[in-house]
């Protein structure tokens, strides 16, 4: 089997704005940096996945062997869509869709989700368990899924592969349930703040006061 891995990231400065109340821009992109750079790393170490795409606008220092795709819109889920096309007519077996501020993935993760038996999509919620934090779809018929990233998208990505007659299996796991939306979510992120702005830069955010380890 040959399984793919798609990661969708901003351009930069346009991400994780809900945490305005906690990072400045420079240190918010310093943030998002770092998530991207530790999923691709983790997804590059991966034995099951194949291949790594990024779907967005250049980005420096990718490293050999990642596809870089244009980012179509004319929204995320149009994005994806329109990558997903591409991916598929290059015929791999399977696809990951995985975002890029999981700052807990681990090569365990992707691999669970690269090896699920055929005509299964396998679905990641969020800590809430009503988004999407990783989807693996079999190709080409997960292709046809209407992408509904955004409010209650694990329910309704869960119904849209029923209705293409996709047997769906949740995957539970910390590291894929802990993305990085809001400021009490940074807890989550403590190891790479600390690289990011003490290690690194020797700044301190201004939410380090209320950061903890999880």
């Amino acid at each position: 089997m040959s399984c793919w891995a798609l990661i969708p990231i901003k351009a930069p400065g346009l991400g994780k704005t809900r945490l305005a109340t906690a990072l400045d821009p420079d240190e918010r992109e310093a943030l998002v940096e770092a998530m991207f750079r530790h999923v691709l790393d983790v997804t590059r170490s991966s034995r099951r996945i194949k291949r790594v795409c990024v779907l967005g606008p250049p980005r420096a220092n990718l490293g050999s062997g990642i596809l870089r795709i244009d980012d179509a819109g004319p929204d995320l889920n149009g994005a994806i869509s329109s990558a997903l096309a591409a991916i598929t007519a290059a015929g791999p077996d399977r696809i990951v869709i995985v975002p890029a501020d999981l700052p807990g993935l681990t090569t365990e993760d992707l691999d669970r989700l690269a090896t699920l038996p055929d005509n299964t999509m396998g679905i990641a919620p969020d800590r809430h368990r009503t988004g999407t934090n990783a989807l693996s779809l079999p190709l080409p018929a997960g292709a046809w899924l209407p992408f509904a990233f955004g409010e209650n998208s694990f329910s309704n990505h869960c119904n849209e592969a029923v209705n293409l007659s996709l047997t769906v299996e949740t995957i539970l796991s910390c590291g894929l349930e802990k993305d990085i939306d809001d400021p009490l979510d940074l807890a989550d992120a403590v190891r790479l703040l600390r690289r990011v702005f003490i290690a690194g830069t020797n700044r301190r955010p201004r939410a380090q006061g209320r950061i903890r380890p999880a």
